[in-house]
């Protein structure tokens, strides 16, 4: 299969330099295209659009989203999550830049000199897919924004004008990812951006307007949802992708993201990586204990159903279980998403002993760690999946629920077979709605109250569990207006006091808690904690609390968006801050 190594390719147009203004589509490349010398040929096409893969993710996809949100707990907290983003000077390391859109719209306002149709078809849905992205990307980020659809120079009267609306951004983006659906080939691409690609990409945008508009009440939600919807149902009718299921109930899921070269089975668009021309250190992250230190939070261990199907939360003082009692009769994905009792390494099949010294919360990652051959520094290279079928699949149901159209029949074709990868009992849409989960009620205030409120509780269950450190958490919560979730409890694994702790029920001490004197610590302990320095909410009780010292607060009345740089704000003084910045 014909693989894209993602080159970064200089791609832009010369235009009057020395200006001192804003950077806003106005910068040209040292050596840029000319555009009478190219686009003369699909492979000029062809070239020319593999610079605009440098756009999509790189494999801080599975550790910096999730770990910027209630997901994961990381060594360093990020400033999102403890409401302490501040207003930047300037526009680096921010996403108020522009450069991608000036090479897409220089692509777009040249390619039509190309005289293969099919590749101007092609190629020009694949730039107008990366427009989408890129819009998509802006407007979650600070709501309103700019739009252009051309090429800028550095006297044009638009270069500083105010923000478009929402809605004309957003139709904008409707219209040019429609393009694309319609005129990039339905092929099956592991690396390329295909039809399917593009109706994911939809299916994923409409679901976050539609929801977002909805929750936050801005309007015209329907619309959104339903192009989500329609887009989700092509892509599954499509029968182009199933569900990964090698390795069966147990193993599959864990199998998909750490296997080092992904294939076109689920997985519909990935970045390649190899020992060879490129690596990354997603699995050192998750090892080292100086670096990452991630740790599930328990109210993300506790969302996990039993094997038969029953609420975790609805077992007596599921609060107060221990790690061995707490991990028995599980859905299968947890214990391929953080260690269970008899975890091994990848491809290894003797017990790894106990650490919890790489763990803010106990409980670890192991979601895309792949073998130990690859946990040193940036020595991964497993590749990195960006959209797969499974997505696919909960905005089908998400959608129909928030429009009030769904059936068991749609749950039949969506939830339900990504439970029946995990081997788990179907979700029943009467029973669920008879019965909403008061501990899903709990964290998801603001949701839909309607006839639909129990299933919407499910299925929100099922996205958190299915999508876990796939870079969609934060969205999910912005866009649902939960952002009062990360001002919840985020603790870790319960410990009833000090001492030791036989984890696997092999009646062999593998933890040792203490607060200062380890001495007591039985021959063989794997993992030696003091408490003083790892907390624990009641002291020498209770959860690990790796954010006992760490203020959150979320302002409801400006943390969705993010703050315009000031020195944009400055340039343009058509341009207008957040509201509450």
């Amino acid at each position: 299969m014909k693989k894209i190594c993602y080159i970064p390719v200089i791609i832009a147009a010369a235009i009057v330099t020395g200006c001192n203004k804003s950077d806003l589509l106005d910068k040209g490349a040292k050596d840029s295209i000319e555009a009478d010398k190219f686009f003369n040929t699909a492979t000029d096409l062809q070239v020319y659009t593999n610079g605009l893969y440098e756009m999509l993710p790189t494999a801080s996809l599975y550790t910096d989203e999730d770990s910027w949100s209630d997901n994961l707990i990381p060594l360093q907290v990020n400033d999102r999550v403890k409401g302490a983003r501040i207003i930047p000077p300037t526009n680096a390391n921010t996403k108020w830049q522009w450069e991608n859109l000036r090479s897409i719209n220089f692509f777009l306002e040249h390619y039509q000199k190309c005289p293969d149709e099919a590749a101007k078809l092609k190629y020009g849905g694949i730039a107008r897919f990366f427009r989408a992205f890129f819009y998509y990307d802006k407007v979650k980020t600070y709501g309103d924004v700019p739009f252009y659809n051309k090429v800028l120079t550095a006297n044009d009267p638009e270069l500083y004008k105010p923000r478009d609306s929402r809605k004309l951004v957003m139709d904008s983006v409707l219209a040019d990812i429609n393009y694309a659906v319609a005129n990039i080939p339905a092929e099956v691409q592991l690396n390329q951006i295909t039809k399917y690609t593009a109706l994911l990409l939809k299916a994923r945008i409409c679901l976050f307007e539609g929801t977002f508009r909805k929750y936050h009440q801005l309007g015209d939600h329907e619309k959104f949802l339903t192009e989500a919807a329609a887009a989700a149902h092509e892509l599954i009718t499509s029968n182009a992708y199933r569900l990964f299921t090698i390795g069966g109930v147990n193993a599959s899921y864990r199998e998909l993201f750490a296997r080092n070269d992904q294939d076109a089975t689920e997985t519909i668009l990935a970045r390649d990586y190899n020992p060879t021309f490129g690596r990354h250190g997603v699995s050192y992250l998750m090892v080292a204990p100086t670096a990452g230190l991630y740790g599930i939070p328990k109210d993300m261990i506790d969302s996990y159903l039993m094997k038969d199907g029953s609420r975790f939360t609805e077992q007596p003082g599921y609060q107060t279980k221990t790690f061995y009692e707490e991990m028995q009769n599980r859905d299968p994905r947890l214990t391929q998403t953080t260690p269970g009792p008899d975890f091994a390494a990848y491809k290894e099949t003797t017990r790894e002993p106990v650490n919890l010294s790489i763990t803010t919360t106990g409980y670890r990652v192991i979601k895309a760690l792949a073998s130990r051959d690859q946990w040193g520094s940036l020595n991964s290279y497993n590749d990195i999946i960006i959209f797969r079928y499974a997505e696919a699949l909960l905005v089908l149901a998400e959608a129909k629920a928030e429009l009030g159209t769904l059936s068991q029949a749609d749950l039949d074709r969506s939830i339900n077979k990504l439970r029946d990868r995990a081997g788990m009992p179907h979700l029943d849409m009467i029973a669920a709605n008879n019965n909403p989960d008061p501990f899903l009620e709990a964290q998801y205030p603001n949701i839909d109250k309607g006839i639909n409120k129990g299933v919407l509780l499910e299925i929100r269950r099922e996205r958190r569990i299915e999508l876990f450190n796939e870079g969609l958490r934060w969205d999910d919560l912005m866009r649902w207006k939960e952002g009062k979730k990360l001002e919840k409890p985020m603790v870790g694994m319960y410990f009833p006091g000090l001492g030791a702790f036989d984890f696997n029920n092999d009646g062999k001490a593998d933890v040792f808690l203490h607060t200062g004197n380890a001495s007591g610590a039985p021959a063989g302990t794997t993992s030696i904690i003091n408490v003083n320095q790892k907390r624990l909410t009641n002291t020498t009780s209770g959860n690990f609390n790796p954010l006992y010292s760490t203020p959150r607060i979320f302002n409801e009345s400006r943390d969705y968006y993010y703050p315009i740089p000031t020195e944009d704000l400055t340039l343009n003084p058509d341009l207008v801050q957040n509201p509450n910045w």
